[in-house]
């Protein structure tokens, strides 16, 4: 970064440590080096080439950091045969390597990020102090006071001093108005003074401020929100006498005081004072959305209303409302005018006449090129018709831009830049500034569509009533404002925010609502580095998500307290809004649509699946419905077979993964025709991007600079993006790897149906590479990744894309954690293609980093029906025996010895021992010899437990297939669904009745109801006459909501038409994303873009006490486990998807242990997490080790800030350190020169995710359970909190903690997916207690699990679980033939399981020779279960068999000969099938 604009007196001290941070860089890149010559130098190792005759021998005298990823770039073969020579030669000392390396690396990044810190500081500075000097020279041109009336009113002050403080909070742009008014009034009022400063400067300036509130006269805050800085101030301005806090928190607030008026000051009356509310009902539309709209026109009239008021209560009131007004209309004068007003009426009377507001309207529009505003839409669309700059282009689509109204009041540059970028990208913008409040009014009222306009006069106007009579035709709404459409700023004031008013407003228009805004809380360069964060995200993100919006685009930020655009982020969103209406304005027939599949990991079946849906069949239906649509698909006809035409197409792109087809470039995959697909009217389409064409489309344009750029404290160069992928993946032009020509081009195949393409998404590159944890975080994808997205974009020309399913990569690539910039990969590569995003409604976790970081438009789909486990083979047969043997025990003494030998062969005995461990740690269990010697009422009693053991089994619930986009269930799938919910609080009789009813009818119009009461009229009798009335009004409630599910889950033919939606550019009604079984209702019906919940309010009241009770019971037993001590460090994984269903139990659970409660300031918000004295607790804190998913700390950085804040709180309490584990290890920590051993949340380095143990084991690339430890703890090694902690690489701190770590805790969030579903919970959960583990030096390390999903949510121990889930899913028969019955996606479920299944014997040592001998019967030595899977994915059937033999290949499994022989057999035999269709 240039420095040279950089004064030496902003230099100083800063530059000199930033040369001492260099030095320390360059010292670990010299010990870095070192490192790597002395494992890798005077190396030699063999490789054989595809060309030569025999093996040629590579001799490495010395080695770099440097060289080393040149090797691994240029020669990977090469590359490997050292890796692996290594590792042979000396296991332990390339496992210390690794650690090394790893433990290098991170030091390294956190001393070059404090380098950036430094350099970007000096640059803010720079920056900011020349736009001061530019607005003092242009406040030297204006004089003293810009109009002559105002400066003849106030030039003559009143003797004696006054002395105001003003801190600006949410308007910082404000602070050089606010100075300039404070110099002027000092000029002409001498002995009045003002200081201004900003909320930042609470922190940054804390004594200053206080100095000032000394002996103060006045206080003046605006727009103050943060809960610690409020509570500051509350304490400082007690003594001041007059207090005036506009549009800020409720606690802030009710300090108020203005002579005899005052604001309640507890802080908790919402809304404005009593006296004023009584005046209210006289303004507005009487609609309560419209409520604030109407306080707004009050503040207006208000004072002179109140004039003829006698009193001092009425004058004080008037005052305050003058104030206010003063305010609220903004700009010099008027700020000048309220501190000259407040000094003459309560400090020095002047005798000068009230000086008269200068006024702006609330709302209107603007144009850079118009003098003045126009009162509505209307009038300047009749304008812009005349003279605006796109006057004559009728192909520039027409976009509503709701802007502050206060930001054009102050004349900020960025709205005109922002004006002029959108003409310049082809949009017609109408600029419409509101206040904030009025937004939805501004959108109901004076905007309208031809959607909305025909459907007026098909329907006539709906019951909220219709636009009015001029409102403007508009093709979409922006908004720069963020927060809810309806209340605006204000809206988060309220707990409960009208998120339907607007869901019902946008509906009725039906255009997309994007929302774009510079950042108001945030500095460009903390976005740049770290993402949009903490309050601003959820400003921008996540309150606007509530409403539907999408594509959000930051504009810009703020450098110093000047808001700056980013032209760049205008010009995307401009050409992001023209796609979105070519798709509305273009005919079906004439769309061009990619629909994109997906396939990784490569090599094992995953081709064209997807979590939780059947993709071929899914497939099919969207095809179908595309063309009954009107879209040009062909000769597409699925022939009445949906699955198979599915699969068809599915097996044609996975034969285009062929290796020696991709070879010979596009003409290789043409040639393989399209196999089957072709009878259903598909056929090959493939192309090639060159090098030199991809590095013309990564190319930014060569005469871009700060005027694209703005003012971020760098200027990208146009190469950025190619030299960044070219330090990875080599020179372009001779790129030689993944799915690339043997001419060097990037291949892209798929199918082409019409103007519908099918593709793939691209691998994101080589699967379980261990040394991509050496190399810096600045990863790109591979060549062939980006060719494939460009030429969607380019080659194909598509106009949107659909992602298929759950999920693709797209928007996991590097770049922003939140909030993409114009480097960002995930933005490059989307561009402006529209994206419906196809994704479960369970997962609103994962959903919303594709909508906003991969611009998806989330169309959600069910998950599959409920089925419950049941009993089977050896289960069932034990079943038999306990039942008859508890029926006569006596009788049954021969039984004895049957029930421990089934017990013994179902791997039962671990959870049911005959006696639980005792204090030597061991359970007694029997064998069918030594069961016979037990007193006959201990065996009846032990009858009992396996009993009731076996009742939980048979009851677990587990996902039942693969759901299919847009197929509602039929009566048998419909009454699942309703079972598992109601969970045996609705009779048989009435889940049947419910699930057989169509809601037709008699009663139709209550969605069948009466009819279902007229069927259960007998049932209904019996219950009145048994426990009466109240029980049969309990049953009639349970039935209504019965029948409201049935009915929801019946529209599940919307998934279909909310594809259609987005691919029409038509809004896509939002809906909260979440779980049947734990949110009911209100997650239904699905077809709608999912979204989280207000981080703001994690934990909910009721997570909070269920995370309460859940870490108790944890704490209980480990104690009991343990001879009463208390843990010192428990882990608890933080993840993003149980936190937002379970709205933040597991955050419950950390605040428990360490013993802390939520604070909630009085809007609901939780403001802090407060330490709970320890004599209330009774018991020490416990230490937490927080490891937090990707998802969870780039969506809910507030609660990191709060609980960071939390730990070092709880590190600084004066408390013993036996009674404050927390102290104890910071103190440790501190002692031995780690810095900030507070630190407790870790996760991966800033926008990157996962924990790469997962990839190697699914690479087979380990050798042991201590080597996939390492590999999550370099992973996880950065820490995040408040301040510049945003991924701080601290090693050391996580090893500290990771000693006294006794326990790992992780929540469960649903029934579709377990531990022993999906791969992230043994490569998170399993690979954390590994590594805990090892730092203890082996001693144990215990794992609570907890299923948030179910009623009973008591912590079970890992392999418990583990067992549970065995039993009831992958080794249950129902569950085998259910996925088994899914084709080609149900084969690749099975597989992945297998995969899992060594996952957890590695990580957590889970080797029980039942479950594998099982597995083995189940899905290989079954006949016809093989044949089926083997026919369905060959590839995915392969994987299943290469685990089983892995398992026993590493010592998992303790197979027999026999069957070791057999699976050798049909492994052998399955790879040289792949091998012919190679």
């Amino acid at each position: 970064m240039g420095l040279k604009n950089i004064t030496s007196a902003t230099q100083g001290r800063g530059l000199v440590k930033l040369l001492g941070l260099q030095q320390q860089a360059a010292d670990l890149d010299v010990e870095m080096d070192a490192l790597y010559n002395s494992t890798f130098g005077g190396r030699e190792v063999e490789v054989v080439a595809q060309d030569a005759a025999g093996p040629s021998c590579k001799c490495f005298e010395t080695m770099s950091e440097a060289a080393f990823r040149e090797l691994g770039r240029d020669l990977p073969k090469v590359f490997q045969a050292l890796l692996a020579a290594v590792e042979a030669a000396d296991a332990p000392a390339w496992r210390a390597f690794q650690a090394r390396a790893s433990d290098l690396a991170g030091r390294r990044a956190r001393v070059r990020r404090e380098v950036q810190d430094i350099e970007r500081a000096l640059w803010d500075a720079g920056v900011a102090r020349r736009g001061a000097a530019q607005r003092a020279r242009d406040e030297e041109g204006e004089g003293d006071i810009g109009e002559a009336g105002l400066a003849q009113r106030v030039l003559v002050g009143a003797p004696g001093t006054c002395r105001i403080v003003l801190i600006s909070g949410f308007e910082s742009f404000n602070v050089a108005l606010y100075e300039k008014a404070a110099r002027q009034v000092a000029r002409q009022l001498p002995g009045v003074q003002v200081h201004v400063f900003s909320d930042r400067d609470i922190t940054a300036k804390a004594k200053e401020i206080e100095a000032a509130l000394d002996g103060a006269d006045a206080f003046f805050g605006s727009l103050l929100f943060d809960y610690d800085q409020v509570e500051w101030l509350r304490e400082r301005i007690q003594a001041v006498p007059v207090r005036l806090v506009f549009e800020s928190a409720l606690e802030l607030m009710g300090c108020t005081q203005i002579g005899t008026f005052q604001m309640d000051p507890s802080g908790k009356s919402k809304g404005p004072p009593p006296a004023v509310k009584r005046v209210l009902s006289l303004f507005g539309s009487g609609r309560e959305e419209d409520r604030m709209v109407g306080y707004l026109s009050f503040l207006k009239i208000g004072p002179k209303l109140l004039r003829f008021l006698p009193g001092n209560k009425a004058r004080d009131l008037r005052n305050w409302l003058t104030v206010y007004g003063y305010w609220n209309q903004g700009g010099l004068d008027n700020v000048t005018a309220m501190l000259c007003y407040l000094v003459d009426q309560y400090f020095l009377p002047t005798g000068l006449p009230l000086p008269a507001l200068v006024e702006t309207p609330p709302t209107g529009c603007l144009h850079p090129d118009h003098e003045g505003y126009f009162a509505t839409p209307a009038a300047y669309l009749q304008w812009y018709r005349r003279a605006g700059p796109l006057r004559a282009d009728p192909s520039a689509p027409t976009v509503a831009v709701l802007l502050y109204r206060k930001h054009v009041i102050t004349a900020q540059p960025y709205i005109a830049q922002l004006v002029r970028c959108l003409e310049a990208g082809g949009v017609r913008p109408v600029p419409v500034f509101i206040n904030g409040v009025e937004a939805h009014t501004i959108v109901r009222d004076q905007l309208t569509t031809a959607y909305e306009r025909a459907a007026l006069r098909a329907r006539g106007a709906p019951r909220g009533g219709a636009p009015q009579r001029d409102a403007i035709e508009v093709d979409a709404i922006v908004s720069t404002i963020g927060f809810p459409l309806v209340g605006g700023p204000a809206g988060t004031m309220e707990g409960g925010r009208q998120a339907e008013v607007a869901k019902a407003i946008l509906t009725a228009k039906n255009v997309p609502y994007v929302v774009a805004a510079p950042l108001l809380i945030q500095d460009l360069g903390s976005w740049m580095r770290d993402g949009v964060a903490g309050l601003q995200s959820v400003v921008l993100y996540s309150l606007p998500e509530l409403d539907g919006a999408i594509d959000t685009v930051p504009l810009g930020g703020l450098v110093g307290n000047d808001i700056y655009l980013v032209p760049e982020r205008a010009t995307r969103l401009a050409a992001r809004l023209r796609k979105w209406v070519h798709l509305r304005r273009t005919q079906p027939q004439e769309r061009r649509i990619a629909v994109l599949l997906y396939g990784f990991p490569p090599g094992v079946g995953a081709t064209g699946t997807a979590a939780l849906l059947n993709v071929p069949r899914s497939l099919s239906a969207l095809l179908t419905a595309l063309k009954g649509a009107g879209y040009n698909l062909g000769d597409w006809d699925d022939r009445g077979d949906p699955q198979a035409a599915g699969e068809a197409l599915v097996n044609a792109l996975r034969a285009q993964e062929d290796a020696r087809a991709v070879s010979r470039g596009a003409a290789g995959i043409q040639a393989l025709g399209g196999g089957e697909a072709e009878q259903y009217g598909a056929r090959a389409a493939a192309a090639e991007v060159s090098g030199r064409e991809l590095r013309a489309q990564l190319t930014y344009p060569s005469d871009w600079g700060p005027t694209e750029w703005g003012p971020i404290d760098f200027l990208p160069s146009s190469d950025l993006l190619v030299r960044n992928m070219e330090r990875q993946w080599g020179d372009l032009d001779r790129y030689l790897g993944i799915a690339t020509s043997a001419a060097g081009s990037s291949v892209v195949g798929g199918l082409q149906l019409g103007n519908v393409w099918i593709g793939v998404q691209p691998a994101l590159g080589l699967e379980g590479d261990p040394m991509r944890l050496l190399f810096e975080r600045d990863l790109t994808p591979h060549p062939q990744y980006a060719a494939f997205y460009l030429w969607l974009q380019r080659g194909l020309q598509a106009d949107a894309v659909c992602h298929l399913g759950m999920h693709g990569t797209v928007e996991w690539l590097p770049g922003a954690p939140l909030g993409n910039s114009g480097f960002s990969w995930s933005d490059v590569l989307m561009g402006n293609l529209p994206n419906a995003y196809i994704y479960a409604a369970n997962n609103p976790s994962e959903s919303i980093i594709a909508k906003r970081r991969g611009y998806g438009t989330i169309v959600s789909h069910n998950v599959p029906p409920y089925g419950r486990a049941g009993l089977y083979k050896q289960l069932a047969e034990l079943r038999t025996l306990v039942t008859e043997f508890r029926q006569d025990p006596a009788a049954g003494e021969g039984l004895r010895g049957p029930i421990v030998a089934a017990l013994q062969q179902s791997g039962l005995q671990a959870d049911c021992p005959f006696r639980p461990a005792g204090a030597d740690g061991a359970a007694e269990q029997l064998t069918p010899e030594s069961a016979a010697d037990v007193d006959t009422g201990e065996f009846a009693e032990y009858a009992g437990r396996l009993n009731q053991y076996l009742q939980v089994v048979e009851g677990r619930l587990f996902s039942e297939g693969l759901h299919v986009l847009g197929q509602a269930p039929g009566p048998a799938a419909m009454r699942q669904y309703l079972e598992a919910y109601f969970d045996g609080a609705l009779p048989d009789k009435a889940l049947d009745a419910v699930s057989a009813s169509d809601g037709s009818g008699a009663g139709a119009a209550d969605g069948g109801l009466a009819a279902v009461r007229s069927r259960l009229e007998r049932l209904f009798q019996q219950d009145a006459s048994g426990s009466g009335a109240e029980a049969a009004a309990a049953l009639d409630a349970r039935l209504a909501e019965a029948v409201q599910i049935r009915g929801l889950l019946a529209r599940n033919t919307e998934e279909v038409d909310g594809v259609l939606r987005a691919l029409s550019g038509e809004y896509v009604p939002p809906e909260a994303g979440g779980d049947l079984l734990r949110d009911g209702a209100g997650v239904l019906p699905t077809g709608r873009n999912i979204h989280a919940l207000d981080p703001y309010r994690m934990p909910s009241p009721a997570a909070l006490a269920r995370g309460t009770a859940v870490a108790d019971a944890i704490l209980d037993a480990h104690r009991a486990a343990n001879a009463g001590a208390w843990p010192q460090t428990m882990a608890v994984n933080l993840w993003g998807l149980d936190a937002i269903k379970t709205k933040g139990e597991s955050v419950a659970i950390v605040l428990r242990l360490v013993g802390a409660a939520p604070v909630r300031e009085g809007t609901g918000r939780i403001a802090r997490f407060e330490l709970r004295p320890l004599s209330e607790l009774g018991r020490p804190r416990v230490d937490v080790l927080c490891n937090m998913s990707g998802i969870f700390r780039d969506s809910f950085q507030n609660v990191v800030e709060l609980l960071d804040d939390l730990f070092q709180r709880a590190a600084a309490a004066p408390e013993p350190e036996e009674q404050n584990y927390i102290r104890k290890h910071a103190q440790a920590m501190a002692g031995a020169g780690l810095a900030n051993g507070s630190a407790r949340l870790f996760s991966n380095p800033a926008g990157d995710y996962g924990s790469m143990v997962n990839e190697r084991v699914g690479a087979g690339n380990w050798e042991s359970g201590e080597e996939l430890g390492d590999t999550w703890a370099s992973r996880n090694s950065y820490s995040y909190g408040r301040g510049a902690e945003r991924g701080t690489a601290r090693p050391e701190v996580l090893q500290e903690l990771l000693k006294t770590t006794e326990r790992v805790v992780q929540e469960i969030d649903s029934v579709e997916y377990g531990l022993t579903d999906i791969q992230e919970y043994y490569a998170n959960t399993g690979a954390l207690k590994r590594a805990a583990t090892s730092a203890r030096c082996g001693r144990p390390v215990g794992c609570s699990i907890v299923e948030t999903f179910s009623k009973d949510a008591a912590p079970r121990e890992l392999e418990e679980v583990l067992r549970l889930e065995y039993r009831s899913k992958l080794l249950n028969p129902k569950w085998a033939q259910a996925m088994a019955a899914q084709g080609s996606g149900g084969a690749y479920e099975i597989s992945q399981r297998m995969t899992a299944a060594v996952g957890w014997g590695a990580t957590a040592a889970f080797r029980e020779d039942w479950v594998w001998d099982q597995a083995a019967a189940t899905y290989a030595l079954d006949p016809d279960m093989a044949a089926t899977l083997r026919k369905n994915n060959p590839q995915a059937f392969s994987n299943t068999l290469k685990r089983m033999l892995e398992a026993a290949g590493r010592g998992m499994w303790q197979a027999d000969a026999v069957t070791l022989e057999r699976l050798q057999g049909m492994y052998a035999e399955i790879g040289d099938e792949l091998e012919g269709i190679r």
